[in-house]
């Protein structure tokens, strides 16, 4: 899928991080920022009808409410958040400026973290 948000090879970079860390359990990956996103990734099995920007509105809200809930936490510094579904499972990463969501089948919590840092890695290398 075709990104107008990022340029392309950063998009299929995204997409591969997400890809390598989760195989065949990979259901979607989107680029998002504060008002705008980008599907990179749907599975082909997939319906393409869920209403992104809704999910998009919430995350970002989420993003800054949690990131400042928890500041001074002592469990340190927010990194990303995992939310569980009866079909699946978001993982949400988000800098001050943009973000990416993931969402798979099943996954280890090592997997997640797999995932995490390496579109951590790709957004902090453009």
């Amino acid at each position: 899928m075709a990104s107008t948000l990022l340029v392309e090879n950063v998009a299929d970079q995204v997409v591969t991080a997400a890809r390598t860390a989760t195989g065949d359990r990979l259901r979607s990956v989107t680029y998002f920022t504060r008002t705008d996103y980008d599907q990179l990734y749907l599975r082909e099995d997939l319906e393409r009808d869920a209403d992104v920007m809704s999910f998009i509105g919430h995350e970002w809200h989420d993003f800054k409410n949690t990131r400042d809930a928890y500041r001074s936490s002592e469990l340190g510094a927010y990194r990303h958040t995992i939310r569980v579904f009866e079909n699946g499972y978001l993982l949400r990463i988000t800098t001050d400026r943009d973000g990416v969501f993931v969402t798979t089948d099943g996954l280890t919590m090592s997997d997640f973290e797999a995932v995490a840092s390496a579109v951590v890695a790709v957004l902090e290398d453009r």
